[in-house]
């Protein structure tokens, strides 16, 4: 695993994709982790809302929208009712990396969150310039 161009040791390339995939902003992280922290409790999504709401804006919407992809990325399980729980799985190791930087360096996290959000979106807006 090698580090990222800045040569964090926190913030691998892999750690930082694993971001890219799963951590659109700092709320998917304040969700993905309550997750992490709880991962014996199966929640409904207005549960996940009401626990966040003194941390985050989200609502209900947004809360199904994070759990669709950590979903799809196997971060989490649905059950028949709908509630979800955290599943342990291959990416178990940078949601715990995640954990201790939200912890011991939220503003670097926070701030690499969104530049690699940024980043996205212009390689995404990059694809449709036309070139001469």
């Amino acid at each position: 695993m090698g580090a990222s161009t800045d040569n964090d040791p926190d913030f691998t390339d892999d750690f930082c994709a694993f971001l890219q995939r799963n951590v659109t902003n700092v709320d998917a992280a304040e969700l993905l982790l309550l997750l992490f922290q709880h991962t014996n409790i199966a929640w409904q999504p207005q549960e996940l809302v009401a626990r966040l709401q003194s941390v985050t804006a989200l609502v209900e919407t947004d809360v199904q929208r994070h759990l669709d992809l950590f979903e799809r990325s196997g971060l989490v399980s649905r059950e028949p009712d709908q509630r979800v729980r955290y599943l342990i799985g291959s990416e178990a190791a940078h949601v715990a990396a995640l954990a201790r930087l939200y912890l011991e360096r939220p503003v670097t996290l926070f701030r690499v969150i969104y530049a690699l959000r940024d980043s996205k979106i212009s390689t995404f807006a990059d694809a449709f310039n036309l070139r001469r």
